[in-house]
């Protein structure tokens, strides 16, 4: 018989990881502000559909802002965006064992110029594969 015949093994696919990145997209936010606007909830919404397709995978959510404004006060402006878009992909459906959230207020800009629309990149929350190791 054909029956014991060995199934080849399935061709190995994108990982965990790359399907992240490839799907998850970043919430962007209006300056001084920590709601999740229009553009943000579509983006976040379809990271929730993937996360929930994967539940397994466990994610930290970083928050960001632009470079105006003291050390203070964007530490906390990052710490609310990242909680915000927590608690939204929360409702949405996702485990929130899964998700680690962090505050680098203005220390990793995506970009460095001093205009708008390198502000509007920087002030995300930013969503990356893997938890954040709790110190």
């Amino acid at each position: 018989g054909d029956v014991y015949k060995r199934q080849p093994p399935p061709a190995a696919g994108p990982s965990e990881q790359d399907l992240f990145q490839q799907n998850v997209k970043d919430g962007f936010f209006d300056f001084n502000k920590s709601d999740i606007r229009p553009d943000a909830q579509q983006a976040l919404t379809a990271d929730a559909d993937f996360l929930k397709a994967h539940p397994d995978i466990k994610f930290t959510i970083e928050g960001h802002c632009d470079n105006r404004g003291s050390e203070e006060y964007n530490l906390g402006l990052g710490d609310r965006r990242a909680n915000a878009a927590k608690k939204f992909l929360v409702n949405l459906g996702v485990n929130a064992d899964n998700i680690t959230t962090i505050s680098y207020g203005k220390d990793r800009p995506f970009c460095t110029e001093n205009n708008e629309a390198c502000w509007q990149q920087n002030r995300r929350a930013h969503l990356v594969f893997g938890a954040e190791s709790k110190q």
